[in-house]
């Protein structure tokens, strides 16, 4: 029973159009629980159970003596409170006993970002006078000029990219959701040269692909060479902090919501569905609120005097007085 009832939470899942990461992260938690409690019967799970199963999870320790992260526990109690939903809603179960069960509370860290000496010394590592070093350099520059994530980046096909428009199109990022990023002029510069004269000797041994970005083989470029790549730019750039594709991205990010672009605007391009989550950016820089709502608003710089404008407190006093005589 409880393999059939995996089987349809998966087909559930992918029902509500959740990614194949998700759905196999869901299942495999879902299972791992299921597996803890040893119970076949999901109708005998009740609410203290699923209490003392995350108390567990707290105390787990793996061979080197290090704890579950809190992203995990989270990751791991929200696959259940997911399943134990797809029950009610399929009326296996007619009571939820996780309907209460809360995740804990995420530290928010402050993520990595770039300086823009920084960038400019990793974009300037790439060699300019090979084919793979062109390319190179161009998804260097993509990945800075729209903060595309990584595997929307290795999926980009030659129909993704609008040169003429300055647009990119991203089709079933995170979320299987669909946007179109700005291109900056230095991303389609090098765009253009490696697509009239470098993707065409790259594609003689596979000229069916549509790939974007390819190896030499005519393969698609694998997220392990980029990130191997990104990597041996640091270190020849001297940059002795951690960058990935996804620092990149953050940093795409940091650098609009800091030079005053609309919040909303830097969602819709980064593909988040919740507000909260580019909300991160802006804590991230460490903005004092209280100097920026002097700086910006209105009644703070009007040129009315304080004494001119003060509260005629007497007079209130007097006419009160004057009434209730």
């Amino acid at each position: 029973m409880v393999e059939d009832l995996l089987f349809r939470f998966r087909e559930h899942l992918k029902v509500l159009n959740r990614s194949p990461a998700t759905v196999k992260a869901y299942a495999c938690h879902t299972k791992e629980f299921l597996d803890a409690l040893d119970i076949r019967d999901v109708k005998k799970i009740t609410t203290p159970m699923i209490e003392t199963w995350i108390r567990g999870l707290w105390d787990y320790r793996n061979g080197l003596g290090k704890p579950y992260a809190t992203g995990t526990v989270c990751l791991k109690i929200r696959s259940v409170k997911r399943f134990f939903e797809f029950l009610e809603s399929a009326n296996i179960i007619f009571i939820n006993p996780a309907e209460f069960i809360k995740e804990p509370q995420k530290k928010t860290r402050i993520k990595p970002v770039l300086t823009s000496g920084e960038v400019k010394r990793i974009l300037d590592q790439p060699n300019l006078g090979t084919l793979t070093g062109i390319r190179d350099r161009t998804v260097l520059e993509v990945l800075y000029s729209t903060g595309i994530r990584l595997n929307e980046l290795c999926s980009l096909t030659i129909y993704d990219a609008d040169l003429t428009g300055g647009m990119l199109r991203i089709t079933k990022g995170k979320g299987s959701k669909d946007r179109v990023v700005p291109l900056g002029r230095h991303a389609v510069k090098f765009l253009r040269e490696y697509i009239a004269k470098v993707r065409p000797r790259f594609s003689q041994k596979n000229r069916t692909s549509r790939y974007l970005f390819m190896d030499y083989l005519g393969n698609p470029v694998s997220k392990a060479v980029v990130s191997i790549m990104i990597r041996k730019c640091r270190k020849a750039a001297k940059i002795k902090s951690q960058v990935t594709a996804h620092t990149f991205r953050h940093t795409f990010a940091t650098v609009l919501v800091k030079n005053g672009a609309d919040i909303r605007a830097v969602q819709k391009m980064l593909g988040h569905s919740d507000i909260k989550t580019t909300q991160v950016y802006i804590r991230s820089l460490g903005l004092d609120i209280k100097k920026e709502h002097s700086k910006t608003h209105p009644r703070k710089r009007d040129k009315e005097t304080l004494r001119s404008s003060r509260p005629r407190i007497e007079m209130v006093r007097g006419h009160y007085e004057r009434r209730s005589v």
